[in-house]
């Protein structure tokens, strides 16, 4: 079976479009966080319209195996220059004592609980933080999904090697309380500059729609 194919548009990507993504290379898909930090096995140099570009095969913990081109996919490399410094497993590479000594200033619930900046980064388009902020209603408290937020949030293949399943549960309350007040920003935000939600709403995950609905902003 040929691996899937994924290649999201992205306006800001983390990976500079002039780095070259080697085999071995540990990256993490910004869009689906939840798969986890996956291995590159791969990589493919292309030339398009005289553009160089890479397709590349990543092996996802918790997604299998992905067939990513550079210039399309929101990826980030863990551990090098581009590594995002709002994951647990970001923090385990930096070299003041680990992610437990990351963590020492902030409490774990509270950097659970905390919205990723594409949510909430005034300087990014109200447009593209909508968009982002709903599909994190994708993420639910019941079976798999409480373990896939996990894993998005935290950066790590296991959560439960840093968590009990009642901390993550205690956890995601918080961060549902978050993501729910931040999107009532986000829409008082868009009515008072008069920005149109109705294309991005019809893109969003059912959950979200029905939140949607609860604040008035769309019609049931």
């Amino acid at each position: 079976m040929l691996p899937h194919t994924v290649a999201h548009s992205n306006d800001s990507a983390s990976l500079p479009s002039q780095a070259m993504i080697i085999q071995g290379m540990q990256l993490r898909h910004r869009q689906r966080p939840e798969w986890g930090i996956g291995t590159v096995t791969r990589v493919e140099n292309l030339t398009r319209a005289g553009i160089t570009d890479q397709r590349v095969w990543v092996r996802f913990p918790n997604g299998g195996l992905k067939t990513l081109l550079r210039s399309a996919a929101d990826l980030e490399v863990i551990g090098g220059t581009a590594a995002a410094d709002h994951t647990f497993a970001a923090r385990n590479h930096s070299a003041d004592g680990g992610w437990l000594g990351a963590i020492s200033t902030k409490k774990p619930e509270a950097a659970m609980a905390e919205l990723p900046p594409e949510a909430t980064d005034p300087f990014i388009p109200l447009e593209r933080r909508l968009q982002h902020l709903l599909g994190l209603y994708r993420f639910a408290a019941t079976g798999s999904s409480l373990m896939d937020w996990a894993v998005a949030r935290s950066g790590l293949d296991d959560p439960l090697s840093q968590f009990t399943r009642t901390d993550l549960e205690g956890h995601f309350k918080l961060f549902v309380m978050d993501r729910d007040a931040q999107l009532g920003k986000l829409l008082h935000e868009a009515r008072k500059n008069a920005i149109s939600i109705d294309a991005i709403a019809a893109q969003a995950p059912p959950a979200a729609r029905k939140m949607l609905q609860r604040f008035g902003a769309i019609k049931a």
